[in-house]
């Protein structure tokens, strides 16, 4: 197995030329006060304080993971940091990305965090992009970047910043989150260690694996993964520990226990192996198998409705059985029961299709219509015939027919 110990002169111009310690930055006053649990710390001390001064850091995402990563990278004095994000703070953010605030709902993901951390440290420079992360426009943010973090929540990205930090030949800090788990890792082929392809060749089916915005997490849960990817990138930094590398940490909050799982390089793997076939960026919509969402509208084809359809429907006196295929506690916080919704959790839909008459007419429903589509195939495949899928789901009907209905 290759050696995973610390890489040497990680930090680097962006010809590839590393450092010397003479060239990085000197501290001012105000920064060696700011900084002084630092620099009396043997393994970081003046140098290791200039290292991080002179070190430029991506973070892809300001959400979960990016908001205690931004928070401290921005206090340990990095001296840049650039923000990749295109979203805007949702009052559903708020219990988890902490750097985001209540007078921010409704403000872009960028702005709030980048005012944020410039207050934790005016001494550091802060880029912004906000922009999605693309294949046309990777290679042109990551490359004057020495470590690339992904905070991201989705395959495709996160496949686009592996493949793109490994033909730059950057580190990638590595971390996700579900519900009560998390893990971390670093991967960095030109270190020896493994990419994120040799750990997962190729992406899961779509709507195979739950988003956060599905399945759920758990608060803290990304304070802790996040902070543990920025203590992996400061490590890399200064040169100190034992990094990732080569290593997936796993993290179950519900049992309070960590562990780890060896990895190893693939020499097949098509971008870092032996004999690599993958030498640029792709379409990793089409490699996730991921369809571009089309432009909304109100149209609807003639498996589906619109809330606002199915309400003037119901008023008109049609005779229509709603099946929800959440679970029992999202039908806790909102549900359709007034007008007649029963429950059916989508794991249970195939032993109970025969509790449903095939002569009513159905109508499916779920969080944002995901699910519920799966279920509307299982009932097509068992004979039935007059159904539709509520588009938008439970969250769209309270955007088209009752405000007042809570959202999660």
């Amino acid at each position: 197995m290759p050696d995973m110990t610390m890489p040497a002169g990680l930090l680097q111009h962006a010809g590839g030329e590393d450092y010397a310690v003479t060239e990085l930055p000197e501290l001012n006053k105000d920064e060696i006060a700011r900084y002084s649990r630092h620099l009396i710390m043997p393994e970081v001390g003046m140098d290791g304080q200039r290292k991080l001064k002179a070190a430029g850091i991506l973070l892809i995402g300001t959400g979960g993971l990016g908001s205690p990563l931004g928070l401290y990278l921005a206090a340990a004095g990095v001296g840049h940091l650039g923000l990749v994000d295109f979203d805007v703070v949702d009052e559903s953010n708020l219990q988890r990305q902490i750097v985001h605030g209540t007078k921010d709902v409704g403000r872009p993901k960028i702005e709030s965090a980048k005012d944020r951390l410039s207050d934790i440290n005016p001494h550091i420079q802060i880029d912004t992009y906000e922009t999605a992360l693309r294949a046309d426009n990777a290679l042109d943010i990551l490359k004057d970047y020495d470590i690339i973090i992904d905070g991201t929540d989705n395959f495709q990205t996160r496949y686009l910043v592996n493949d793109a930090s490994v033909l730059l030949g950057k580190p990638n800090v590595y971390g996700s989150i579900f519900r009560f788990d998390g893990q971390a890792s670093v991967f960095y082929p030109k270190a020896g260690g493994p990419c994120y392809r040799c750990l997962y060749p190729e992406p899961p089916p779509p709507g195979m694996v739950p988003s956060c915005a599905e399945g759920g997490v758990l608060g803290i849960l990304p304070g802790i993964i996040g902070v543990i990817q920025a203590t992996e990138a400061i490590k890399l930094i200064i040169g100190q520990g034992d990094p990732l590398i080569g290593r997936l940490l796993l993290f179950d909050a519900l049992k309070m226990k960590f562990r780890e799982l060896k990895l190893r390089k693939n020499p097949e793997c098509p971008l870092c192996g032996e004999n690599p076939t993958l030498n640029e960026l792709i379409d990793y919509d089409l490699f996730c198998g991921i369809t571009p969402p089309a432009e909304v509208t109100e149209q609807t084809s003639d498996w589906e409705l619109t809330p606002a359809q199915l309400f003037s429907e119901i008023n008109n006196g049609r005779q229509i059985t709603i099946i929800d295929v959440r679970e029992i506690h999202e039908w806790q916080i909102c549900n359709l029961e007034s007008y007649g919704s029963t429950l059916i959790p989508l794991g249970q839909f195939p032993s109970r299709i025969g509790e449903l008459n095939p002569d009513e007419e159905i109508v499916l429903q779920c969080k944002m219509g995901g699910r519920s589509a799966k279920a509307y195939d299982m009932l097509k495949q068992a004979g039935f015939k007059n159904i539709r899928n509520l588009k938008g789901g439970i969250l769209a009907w309270a955007d088209q027919v009752d405000p007042s209905m809570p959202k999660y």
